[in-house]
């Protein structure tokens, strides 16, 4: 058959499933392309029946489903086999249940994750899931990728905190892990298992959370910047506040080449030299500095700025204070907005190998004709690094495969690099993720349960 005649033909199908409306065809797809790929057709269920309804159809026809959210994180992966149907759940945003008391939230997949803390504030609560771009990024997606942002110091991950989901195999049963309160621990542990699966296993449909109480109101918050003129001396101080009583809500590192994306003024034109030193490897460009978010009342607050000591810089609040945090989370926008062909990897380190890998990884760049800007939660090991292009003209496909081979080489094995983002020709000469630690038949077998016939995001994961 004709594939544009299986194409319309599909999605005459899956309009009787989720309405005409929404059902879209190539080529007003185009805008949704996943590394040069293209979605057939793009389908948005209004309920987690029909998705279970689509992804039973998919399987049917053996048709690849990509699932996707606010599409905050769809440069990451490997690149997909083809896209027969994209499915988005950006219309299950239904809150489904909320007890402020309790302090647990239900809700749809695809509710932002502005959406999200705009229903908890009046309550005086929030969900400390500060992923990128709140505004479009969904809490299914955000689940699925395992985003997070400073916060991840003080409170956690998603796994922490995220009670209960609610999702769709791929075989089109609807299916559900945990429950709607923190002490529900029945059945298998398949929740933390669809965190960070990248929809691989499953369509995330709907999750429950345990929420906090949010920070300000009588316990205000500041955040100290504290500069050092080495990453040594960093490291030291953080040494010093994972040893004391201080409970810091973030702890964030900037590298001296982070900070100019770290700020809304204007990129101020660049010295030639900063790009041939005269000196092996150049001289630092500014100082090092570790971002201190702290929470309580004043007597706490003055208790942290006497521990501050000589390398306290400045003290911020208010707006000045909400914008520092919102250019953290944002960096690898801000990178990418200046250097189009940056790569971007996510390091996971223990803290005690966090200064070797940070040298380690500057290092790589710089044997490869690329800069190396970090931000990251010192305090845990989770670190973003953006490797950005040295030379005028754009960089060879090896020179990043190299630079990332030389970083994972350099660490210690129960360390991890995935390249979250990098220029598509260059995904050709390198695996993103990496080399997995555990046990890639059994990650094989899981899959083969709860996915069949290897229709979710095919060739886009590690199995």
């Amino acid at each position: 058959m004709n594939t544009t005649l299986e194409t319309g033909s599909r999605a005459r199908e899956l309009a009787a499933i989720c309405g005409a409306g929404h059902v879209e065809e190539d080529p007003a797809l185009e805008a949704f392309a996943i590394d040069g790929v293209a979605p057939a057709i793009a389908v948005s269920p209004a309920s987690a029946e029909e998705v279970a309804q689509v992804v039973a159809f998919a399987a049917a026809q053996n048709l690849t489903v990509v699932p996707a959210g606010g599409f905050t994180a769809m440069a990451s992966g490997g690149t997909p086999e083809r896209i027969d149907i994209l499915l988005r759940t950006t219309r299950l945003t239904a809150v489904a249940h909320y007890d402020p008391g309790d302090l647990t939230i239900g809700v749809g997949a695809g509710c932002t994750l502005a959406a999200l803390d705009a229903t908890l504030a009046p309550n005086g609560q929030f969900l400390p899931l500060d992923a990128p771009h709140p505004d479009h990024a969904t809490v299914g997606g955000t689940l699925a990728a395992a985003m997070h942002g400073p916060l991840k110091h003080g409170y956690g991950g998603a796994r922490d905190y995220c009670v209960g989901v609610q999702f769709v195999t791929g075989d089109g049963k609807l299916a559900k892990a945990g429950g709607r309160v923190v002490k529900n621990v029945a059945g298998y542990d398949l929740m933390k298992l669809m965190i960070g699966s990248y929809g691989s296993l499953g369509v995330i449909v709907g999750a429950n959370f345990k929420v906090f109480p949010r920070p300000g109101g009588r316990n205000q918050t500041r955040t100290f910047v504290l500069e050092f003129s080495s990453l040594s001396g960093a490291i030291h101080f953080r040494n010093f506040v994972r040893g004391s009583h201080l409970t810091p809500l973030c702890l964030e590192l900037v590298s001296p080449r982070a900070q100019e994306y770290l700020t809304n003024e204007a990129p101020v034109p660049r010295n030639p030299d900063d790009y041939a030193p005269s000196l092996p490897g150049g001289a630092p460009l500014a100082r090092w500095r570790i971002l201190l978010r702290a929470c309580g009342s004043e007597t706490v607050l003055k208790r942290y700025r006497k521990e501050m000591g000589i390398n306290l810089s400045t003290e911020l609040s208010g707006d000045e204070e909400t914008r520092i945090w919102q250019h953290v989370s944002n960096f690898e926008t801000a990178v990418l907005e200046r250097h189009r062909n940056a790569m971007f990897a996510r390091m996971n380190v223990s803290p005690a190998a966090v200064e070797a890998a940070v040298g380690a990884a500057e290092q790589a760049g710089l044997d490869n004709n690329l800069l190396v800007a970090a931000v990251g939660r010192v305090g845990i090991g989770a670190l973003v690094l953006a490797f950005i292009p040295l030379s005028v003209d754009p960089p060879s496909a090896m020179q990043y495969a190299n630079a990332i081979s030389a970083l994972r080489s350099a660490l210690p094995l129960d360390s991890a690099v995935v390249v979250s983002r990098c220029p598509q020709q260059a995904k050709l000469h390198f695996n993103v993720w990496g080399s997995s630690p555990t046990d890639l038949e059994c990650m094989r077998a899981v899959k083969r349960a709860l996915d069949p016939k290897g229709i979710f995001n095919r060739g886009r994961f590690l199995v």
